[in-house]
């Protein structure tokens, strides 16, 4: 996997139950870092996609075009 440092300030409450779960996980910090980050990103694009079928979708003409 090709990497990148990235220097971030994130509040040191949040570094604390960052680490204890990647301590439980047995991962690094920067692995459990990537994982949520990825997992969010990919649940935020799945949740625009939605967004957008349920728009055109609601539109009264496209919905009676897809109507048998």
């Amino acid at each position: 996997m090709n990497t990148q440092k990235v220097a971030i300030t994130i509040p040191r409450d949040l570094v604390m139950m960052i680490d204890a779960f990647s301590k439980k996980k047995g991962i690094s910090r920067s692995r459990f870092i990537s994982m949520m980050l990825r997992e969010k990103i990919l649940d935020e694009r799945a949740r625009q996609l939605k967004e957008a079928y349920n728009r055109v979708f609601s539109d009264d003409v496209i919905k009676e075009e897809q109507e048998w």
